[in-house]
């Protein structure tokens, strides 16, 4: 900053304001002049050194279980668009959804290269997250239940899994195959999806096909097998609603590879809205949680967090209402 203040003619707190945007205390020709010496003159900002002085990393970690299906992939793009925008960079971690690796990731040692922290939890519980003791800002995410004095942010699984069983319902479907449903009700995604699921049915006074809850894992191999696996027991459907929309793209491969058409013969419907719906043939129905909005409340959280270092009130933030997007795999009512 000395070489550019003393070929720039001006003084080193000049050149400070503007390298750091604080333009408002240096007049317009004066910072052109400052740029352009800086171009001449190759400076750049030492990031490390500036992050140290400030006592600040310059990222921010999200610990997601896998990197596939695709909705976690979708996540992370979104993530580090937004955090860009505030000047932080995205580091993306994976869990295996595993209890201890989410544990581990909430240790000092783990936290310390972060600014801030977003972990999606699926394994841990409430108990296990009480007893960590934390100063880096965390904000939690998922369907798991979690202490209050952490920041949550969760999507509407129950609305919108009643919302995409109830529309399979309307156009005539009987035996709707749930792919990554369960049996007993319990406080995570596929637990609450299914409860959405079994909602539609009491509200159209249809009686829930118990032989077509199908636990299963939610990646594309996955959907294929349930829905290949439902064909070879020669088990009735005329609906798949898989808790995924990767797996509803497996779902669709294995219908056609059976001859089966969709949506006459079968209908199908997924969840999350990812991209690569748009493309599948027939075009993907699928629910809208509300992944834009999400995403937003999670960085605005974080970043809060990281400026103030406090929250008087821990937020807990349900998105609103999740929305249908009907494309080619369902039948109009």
């Amino acid at each position: 900053m000395t070489d550019v203040a003393r070929h720039a003619g001006v003084s080193t707190m000049t050149v400070s304001n503007v390298i750091n945007g604080r333009s408002q205390r240096v007049s317009e020709s004066t910072r052109q002049r400052v740029l352009a010496t800086i171009a001449e003159l190759g400076y750049q900002v030492n990031e490390t050194a500036r992050n140290l002085r400030r006592g600040r990393t310059g990222a921010v970690g999200l610990a997601v279980p896998a990197f596939a299906p695709g909705y976690y992939g979708e996540l992370a793009d979104r993530l580090a668009d937004r955090f860009a925008a505030h000047g932080l960079r995205l580091a993306v971690e994976r869990t295996g959804a595993s209890r201890t690796a989410e544990l581990d990731a909430l240790t000092a040692p783990r936290l310390s290269g972060y600014d801030g922290f977003v972990l999606s939890v699926v394994a841990g519980d409430a108990a296990d997250l009480d007893r960590i003791s934390i100063d880096t800002p965390v904000v939690l995410i998922g369907e798991r239940a979690v202490p209050a004095r952490f920041d949550h942010v969760l999507m509407d699984n129950v609305g919108g899994a009643r919302l995409a069983t109830a529309l399979l319902l309307r156009t005539g479907a009987r035996r709707i195959a749930l792919l990554g449903g369960v049996a007993v009700a319990e406080e995570t995604m596929p637990g609450l999806r299914t409860r959405g699921y079994r909602a539609a049915h009491a509200e159209a006074g249809i009686p829930v096909p118990e032989d077509l809850i199908v636990s299963c894992d939610f990646g594309v191999q996955d959907g294929y097998a349930a829905v290949h696996d439902l064909m070879a027991r020669k088990v009735p459907f005329d609906a798949v609603f898989a808790l995924t929309d990767s797996a509803a793209i497996g779902a669709l491969r294995a219908l056609a590879e059976a001859g089966r058409e969709v949506p006459d013969d079968v209908q199908v419907v997924g969840f999350d809205n990812l991209d690569d719906g748009r493309f599948t043939v027939p075009a993907l129905t699928t629910v809208e949680p509300g992944n834009d909005e999400m995403a937003d409340a999670i960085c605005a959280l974080l970043v809060e967090r990281i400026e103030s270092r406090r929250a008087d009130v821990p937020a807990r933030v349900i998105m609103p209402q999740a929305r249908l997007v009907e494309r080619e795999t369902t039948r109009r009512p």
